[in-house]
């Protein structure tokens, strides 16, 4: 057996925390509070992110569990390994990969719509083609490209530069968002009035909320990178929790200050009926002028950099975690020799997302709403293994703790805790119904569905070629490389009894 590759441990707390905010509050928090408003009115917007977010703070838990126990790269690749074994945690990583990939590509877009909104002489030169209605400019696939090396290369020069960077890049996008908030509200032509009436009108409350709050997953994504790193924590893993938890509760406030700075400057329904191609850009523009148009800039500027920066960690911590597990080729799980960083997950992320600038926003855009299906195949596979672990012990799959018993550490199996896991499983089965069932307010149109055929059809014919190899890895091998201990000898399948009575506890 080689010995099992391991990332340093750099990253401090305040890294980690603004790891999580920054890759939930992107562009999408600057561009959409218009196209939001239309489904439900600033109020429905603004509970709809609300709830989405308590939700996501559920699911949390189940991350925080298994995180304390198991602080390893892999996220939903390694808890659907712990859970339920090799060929769910193939399934999960294959779709989480493809998840965190487009949301990088799609960051590097929205840097090149920024810029056909400030310096249209710039991206807007030497026309290419048309697709779907989208001209495709020389000028745009050039910025979009430039933003993606440059942060890759940032990333393979070791993980404290981009943990560093990151932290700034957030607090400017915090004090930027707070800035611009305050500076609508105080302004002579702002009014509360502005956001009457509070739901769109014609629809049900309850319609308009539901609609916002289906895309709670994706809005929130970010937390989800807290795992990935969780192999590089250089404090105690118990404390990813509470960071999860900081980092939605900031994201949620972040979400509501945009939607009340671009409601307060105008009558919000006239902004709607115009369908402006960035109604937040135009209300800002219109009552703050210039210098409120290079606040607004800076800050989605930091919202797409801070994006960009951690989906670029997730990818590549996952696609390391996946090479160590054999599962994808073992280049993967190599560290750069100087930086010792995973560099062949950050290439891999940056030239196949090179390809995206050149097919235009709308075919991105469908990609990336399929992939919403692999953050939330995630969440629900965190949820079920941690719910596992409470029900029924994973006697069979490494921690001790049985129905109605407490571990060495005096850990009581928690009733409050198995229900919180059964709400996250109840939680992401609704979400990946809102998704996939057709007439919910946020299901996936036809393009989507075509995309993740084609992603699932791929998969599949991969695994194909990889099966045997795979299934001929010892567990023990598997155990060893995705979740870091070595397995005693006295373990083998189906002797649950007798390794229940060892002497040996994982987290140690």
């Amino acid at each position: 057996m080689e010995e099992r590759v391991q990332l340093d441990k750099t990253f401090k707390p305040h890294w980690v925390w603004a790891i999580a905010l920054g890759s939930a509050i992107g562009w999408g928090a600057f561009i959409l509070p218009t196209e939001w408003m239309a489904k439900a009115g600033p109020a429905g917007v603004i509970i709809g992110l609300l709830l989405g977010g308590f939700i996501m703070m559920i699911i949390a838990v189940s991350y925080g569990i298994l995180i304390d126990k198991f602080p390893v790269s892999g996220g939903g690749f390694t808890y659907a390994y712990l859970g339920f074994g090799r060929t769910h945690a193939y399934f999960c990583g294959w779709f989480l990969t493809l998840g965190y990939i487009c949301i990088v590509a799609l960051n590097a877009s929205a840097m090149a719509l920024l810029g056909k909104f400030l310096f249209p002489s710039i991206t807007n030169t030497v026309f290419l083609y048309e697709i779907n209605g989208w001209q495709v400019y020389l000028g745009e696939v050039l910025v979009a490209s430039a933003v993606l090396i440059f942060f890759a290369w940032f990333n393979i020069k070791g993980a404290s530069l981009s943990g560093q960077l990151q932290f700034i890049f957030c607090l400017i996008l915090v004090l930027g968002i707070i800035l611009l908030t305050a500076s609508m509200l105080l302004h002579p032509a702002s009014d509360f009035t502005h956001m009457t009436p509070a739901f769109k009108p014609g629809i049900a409350p309850i319609a308009g909320i539901v609609a916002i709050l289906a895309v709670a997953p994706w809005a929130f994504v970010g937390f989800d990178n807290i795992p990935q790193a969780a192999e590089e924590f250089n404090f105690p893993a118990k404390k990813a929790f509470s960071l999860i938890i900081y980092s939605i509760i900031v994201a949620i406030c972040l979400y509501a200050f945009m939607v009340i700075a671009t409601a307060v400057g105008g009558p919000w329904q006239q902004l709607v009926a115009g369908k402006p191609v960035w109604g937040t850009g135009d209300i800002v523009s219109q009552r703050l002028g210039v210098l409120g148009v290079i606040c607004l800039a800076i800050s989605v500027c930091m919202g797409i950099f801070t994006g960009l920066n951690g989906f670029y960690v997730s990818a590549s911590r996952l696609m390391f975690a996946m090479g160590r597990a054999q599962i994808l080729p073992a280049a993967f799980s190599k560290l750069h020799s100087k930086h010792k960083t995973p560099y062949i997950g950050i290439l891999f992320t940056c030239v196949l997302c090179l390809l995206a600038p050149w097919f235009g926003r709308p075919v991105l855009l469908w990609i990336v709403d399929m992939s919403a299906i692999g953050v939330t195949i995630a969440y629900l596979y965190t949820c079920l293994a941690a719910f596992k672990q409470f029900v029924w012990g994973f006697e069979s799959d490494y921690l001790r703790g049985r129905k109605g018993e407490s571990d060495e550490e005096g850990r009581m199996v928690s009733p409050v805790k198995k229900l919180i896991c059964l709400l996250g499983i109840l939680s992401s089965i609704v979400f990946l119904a809102l998704l996939l069932v057709p007439g919910s307010p946020s299901a996936l149109g036809a393009p989507s569905l075509i995309a993740l055929a084609v992603w699932t059809l791929l998969g599949i014919a991969f695994y194909m070629y990889k099966a045997k190899d795979y299934q001929k890895v010892p567990k023990e091998t598997l155990d060893y490389y995705i979740l870091g201990k070595e397995m005693p000898k006295e373990y083998k399948e189906g002797e649950k009894k007798a390794f229940a009575e060892l002497e040996w506890d994982v987290s140690k």
